[in-house]
């Protein structure tokens, strides 16, 4: 027998299986917090000015608006196993691209290279859908998407624990690299090969006009706190991408194998995960943001905080989230096979509206911050789990890795927005006297957090009205979807 026949038939163990692929989105988490901590570092090592400095997460970003939809339905024509070794071969070189270069335009580079990474999770989707039998794939999905909000403290941890002192901005890079290839040797190892579920090509010219209109709506996102919100380049942006981006609508109506299928965008069984997806995103970074600051924060200067370095504002009051979000990772995975994931989705807005509250008014010790982070994280890591079920049960198996990465990017949007809004909103609350926001300022960002995880709540109600949206789990397909 030949070793690919027989690696066709040999399936992997479950439980390797979702650790891997668990590992590999902890890797694009990580690529994504790591260096949010490391800017001001970046800036003055680099010698460039803090907006310049700000290009590292806005390349990053635009990379993966741009790589994320193309990777889901290459995994979709080609198999998930050759698309992620590619993602993680990119990945791996960006990664030792940033760990040797001073220069912060090869850091760029290395940046996009970076953001391949956020391919990985629609093909690990698609992955586990096709391997696991129905009634593990709940929990299995959960694991590895609970490892999107984990990632991203342990990317923060890092980057304190490196970067102390005064360190070198590189250090925390090194940890990167090791996750890095340590998946790729993994992921050749465990994936077996498999036909691909898709059939067809790749439309690349919807692909090239879709990253365009992306690019258009991200780009005054991220930067429009530098640029200025009237300026001509935000405005200019903004109105590019409204008109782009119906216009690729149209393209895709026009085309026989559309990149994404206008019906998958317009069924309102995809709908809800993308908007919950959005506003989950907006309160993951609001509340990351607004923590750190806060806590960071001398009292004796600004009459709040608790003048926290880095490190300990990501042990201390950000880890414990992480912990309780691995913990609930399989927990919650067992609550959407038996309630829901609409009603799972729901319970998790309720957790991050309860944070963001508990944030607004009661701030005054570092226990009621642990707590109101706590529950905020608990929202991100059940929404995650609940979002790929909704996803999956709604789209035909050829559809899965492009439709979770329409959702990817709905994420993504999200965050950038509630890092753009937090930014903006402390920013505009800074006293001239001090030269820090006020304590109102904090206030504000949690209630645009409270008012996401409200807003995700009324879309749980609004897709449980629609019978084709919502308590469906990841374990339905759904042969005729339109």
């Amino acid at each position: 027998m030949s070793r690919a026949a027989d690696d066709e038939q040999r399936a992997p163990r479950p439980v390797v299986l979702v650790a891997v692929l668990a590992l590999g989105t902890t890797a694009l988490s990580l690529m994504q917090s790591l260096v949010v901590p490391l800017l001001p570092a970046i800036g003055v090592q680099l010698g460039v000015s803090a907006n310049a400095a700000g290009w590292v997460l806005t390349a990053n970003l635009l990379a993966a608006a741009v790589a994320t939809p193309v990777l889901g339905r290459l995994g979709d024509t080609w198999g998930e196993r050759p698309v992620a070794l590619g993602v993680l071969a990119a990945m791996s070189v960006g990664t030792l691209l940033a760990l040797v270069t001073s220069s912060l335009p090869l850091l760029l580079v290395a940046r996009v290279l970076q953001g391949a990474s956020y391919g990985l999770f629609p093909l690990a989707i698609s992955v586990l859908r096709r391997e696991l039998p129905a009634a593990r794939l709940d929990v299995a999905m959960s694991v590895v998407s609970s490892t999107l909000a984990v990632g991203g403290v342990v990317g923060l941890v890092a980057a304190g624990v490196l970067t102390r002192d005064g360190g070198d901005y590189h250090r925390p890079f090194w940890i990167g690299l090791v996750v890095c290839l340590v998946t790729l040797v993994l992921t050749a190892v465990v994936l077996p090969r498999r036909p691909a579920t898709g059939s067809g090509s790749v439309d690349w010219a919807g692909a090239a006009v879709l990253a365009a209109g992306l690019v258009l709506l991200l780009l005054p996102v991220s930067q429009g706190n530098a640029w200025g919100w009237t300026s001509p380049g935000t405005l200019g942006c903004l109105a590019g991408a409204a008109l782009v981006l119906p216009g690729w609508v149209l393209l895709q109506r026009r085309r026989t194998q559309p990149l994404v299928r206008p019906g998958l965008l317009a069924d309102p069984r995809v709908v809800v995960p993308n908007l919950a997806g959005l506003l989950t995103g907006v309160g993951l970074f609001a509340s990351f943001l607004v923590v750190l600051q806060y806590v960071q924060t001398p009292p004796q200067a600004a009459g709040y905080g608790f003048g926290a370095s880095v490190l300990e504002a990501a042990v201390v009051y950000l880890l414990p989230g992480g912990v309780a979000g691995v913990l609930l990772g399989p927990v919650a995975g067992r609550i959407v096979a038996r309630v829901g994931a609409l009603t799972t989705l729901g319970v998790g807005a309720v957790c991050g509206l309860a944070g963001f509250l508990l944030f607004a008014v009661l701030r005054d010790t570092p226990a009621q911050v642990v707590a109101a982070g706590l529950l905020t994280q608990l929202w991100v890591t059940v929404a995650y789990a609940a979002l790929p079920a909704l996803v999956v049960a709604a789209v035909r198996p050829e559809e899965t890795g492009v439709a979770n990465a329409v959702n990817s990017i709905a994420r993504s949007v999200g965050q950038a927005v509630g890092s753009t809004v937090t930014v903006a909103v402390l920013a505009a609350g800074t006293g001239a006297a001090t030269g820090f926001p006020t304590a109102g300022s904090f206030t504000a960002v949690a209630l645009v957090g409270a008012g996401s995880a409200a807003a995700v709540a009324v879309v749980t109600v609004a897709g449980r009205g629609r019978r084709g949206a919502a308590e469906g789990t990841g374990t339905v397909a759904v042969p005729g979807a339109r």
